[in-house]
């Protein structure tokens, strides 16, 4: 019995995370940042007070909404659904690379064999109706969450679980399809609602039902599509619990959708909104100044975060033929020059998969790394063997953008692309080589994009279509080229990087594989990166995958940003800690969540902030 009693514990220490026991967190290769019984994080203020609006703007591409549930392909559901309206099991620490602790889930058991996920739900734990939150809820939620109806970009990731089984009335067992890191960490991200939010329907006949969901927030008024106010539950269960103190501080919260950017900005100056995260390099530099920021009414701040980043890129659909041969991708790669489009010296070229991180691929392949390319090297560019990719960088000579672009002239000929009388250049069925960018909001940011396309006789066009119809056409795949934000995230995650770039993700309709990649070894490579049990399995899997993908040239590598660049209306109490991995405003993946909207007040309601108390370790 001893030695069974010391086998279980081994097992417990050498797996990536603690097993065997009711834990109150978990977290990745390490133990969790805080203690069971901890009162706070460090960078929300337990003090803060309650009260006030908090007005906000569509802080992305969508523009407009027609219905509440965020989690099936068809319409638009506003960015507020997933930040304020649902909770999900677990709740990622902001100031960890990937620890997860207890929200509606109160806590966690990892079988020792990591074969099962347990979650013991929140004695607490209401709906927005004043229902317990059960085992059966959770259940159902699941249950949608990974029907045919779900989008892609939730089903991908919740793919590692075979089912969900209500073990009693507040315990819910997750059976694994097979043991692994990632699939552990994905029962914490299950949103749970009620299974009486419509009730009786398909998941994607939930439309404008109201949201039945733990969430501190309720829909309180809404004009569809363009505006929508929420108010904070009186009643919400969470609120004195150590993940939630400090957080939610504002009595109410309005969202109002603009149709394109600059609009938005102008109505940020004019006082519609409080906070305006900048992407734009130029207007960051041009924009963001003036007697509001001079005296002080606006501030203008950049905030360095530790997550990594995904790229954001133009990215090719490889489904359509002309994109299909990597010769005809490297060209048009080729004619992007980072250096003009990063005159103002705010971002970073995107190199890789894994931007600011240590999973980025280093100098030439190690002999893991190897291990695990060298049986696939008769399909794979010769280049992944050799130094890690990098974005053509043209300033540093006046000959390098010329020698670039007549090296993807010789690309462009030896794929079968020769010019015709016209000047553009044809195939040898006479048809024309285009690139059409698809664009919900401006065109016109890539002159010298356009510019050097068209000298390699690539007949380059920019489509403006309203934000309803991109949506329409990117779910079913249907354009050449789209710019897309890639995710932040703190580890590599198998989900998040099988929704962008797995093979089951690109040909379901609604999927986020834009590119369309559809590689085995890829779809190996992401597998391992779920089943890694130390972090050099981890790191081996990552800068293989790293190579992979950039030296393939299904993307144009944009760039990424270190900083969130923020100017915002200066009636903010902010925490003393800044938390380190967050973004600003919205929430693509849960690794990644708006620390300001979350965690900031109104500071007219304490003019003088109080002290925050001392973490207890």
């Amino acid at each position: 019995m001893l030695f069974s009693l010391l086998l279980a514990q081994a097992a417990a220490l050498a797996a990536p995370v603690v097993t065997g026991s009711w834990e109150h967190a978990i977290s990745a290769f390490q133990p969790p940042k805080y203690p069971r019984g901890f009162t706070h994080f460090a960078y929300a203020n337990p003090q803060a007070p309650k009260g006030g609006t908090l007005n906000l703007s569509n802080p992305d591409r969508r523009s407009s909404f027609d219905k509440w549930n965020p989690y099936t392909i068809k319409g638009v559901a506003p960015a507020a659904m997933r930040i304020h309206i649902f909770e999900t099991l677990g709740f990622v620490a902001m100031d960890e690379p990937k620890a997860v602790y207890g929200l509606v889930g109160e806590e966690i058991l990892v079988a020792p064999d990591m074969a099962a996920v347990s979650w013991r739900i929140h004695p607490k734990a209401r709906f927005s109706n004043g229902d317990p939150v059960t085992a059966a809820d959770v259940v159902h939620s699941f249950n949608l969450m990974t029907s045919p109806q779900a989008s892609p970009e939730y089903t991908v990731p919740l793919a590692g679980i075979a089912r969900a089984v209500a073990v009693d009335a507040r315990t819910v067992r997750f059976e694994l399809k097979e043991p692994g890191l990632d699939a552990v960490f994905s029962t914490a991200e299950l949103p749970v609602f009620s299974a009486k939010w419509g009730a009786g329907k398909k998941f994607d006949e939930i439309v404008t039902d109201m949201p039945i969901t733990t969430g501190p927030y309720v829909i309180d008024k809404f004009q569809m599509p363009r505006q929508l106010e929420l108010k904070r539950r009186d009643d919400y269960w969470a609120k004195d619990l150590p993940v939630r103190r400090g957080f939610w501080n504002f009595d109410r919260v309005v969202y109002r959708m603009y149709k394109d950017q600059d609009v938005r900005r102008e109505g940020f100056k004019a006082g519609e909104f409080d906070l305006y995260k900048e992407y734009r390099a130029s207007q960051w530099a041009r924009s963001h100044r003036g007697p509001k920021w001079e005296s002080g009414r606006i501030a203008k701040q950049t905030f360095r975060t530790s997550t990594g980043s995904l790229p954001q890129a133009m990215q090719l659909n490889t489904r359509r033929p002309k994109y299909q041969d990597i010769r005809v991708r490297e060209a048009i790669a080729r004619a992007y020059d980072f250096d003009k489009y990063n005159r103002y010296g705010t971002f970073d070229a995107s190199d890789s998969l894994f931007n600011n991180t240590e999973f980025a691929a280093q100098g030439t392949p190690s002999p893991a790394e190897l291990a695990l390319l060298e049986p696939h090297r008769a399909e794979l560019p010769p280049q992944v063997f050799g130094p890690p990719f990098k974005v053509p960088r043209y300033s540093a000579s006046p000959n390098a953008l010329r020698d670039s672009l007549r090296r993807a002239q010789e690309l462009l000929a030896e794929a079968g692309w020769k010019p015709g009388p016209d000047g553009w250049l044809r195939n040898a069925a006479g048809e024309k080589l285009t690139l059409e960018m698809l664009e919900p909001q401006q065109t016109g940011r890539l002159p010298e994009f356009a510019r050097n396309l068209k000298k390699l006789g690539i007949e380059y066009s920019e489509r403006l279509v309203d934000f309803a119809l991109y949506r329409r056409r990117i779910n079913t795949f249907d354009y050449d080229m789209i710019i897309v934000v890639e995710p932040k995230f703190t580890l590599p995650d198998a989900g998040q990087l099988g929704s962008l770039y797995g093979s089951a993700s690109a040909t379901k309709e609604g999927g986020s594989n834009y590119r369309g990649v559809q590689s085995k070894l890829v779809d190996s490579l992401i597998e391992r990166i779920a089943k890694a049990s130390t972090m050099d399995e981890l790191k081996t899997a990552a800068r293989a995958l790293d190579r992979v993908v950039m030296w393939g040239h299904t993307g144009i590598p944009m760039l990424y940003s270190r900083n969130q660049n923020v100017s915002y209306w200066n009636r903010f109490g902010i925490p003393a800690v800044q938390a380190s991995y967050m973004d600003i405003d919205t929430m693509i993946e849960i690794y990644s969540q708006p620390w300001p909207l979350m965690t900031w007040w109104d500071k007219a309601l304490a003019p003088s902030q109080a002290p925050i108390p001392a973490f207890k370790e």
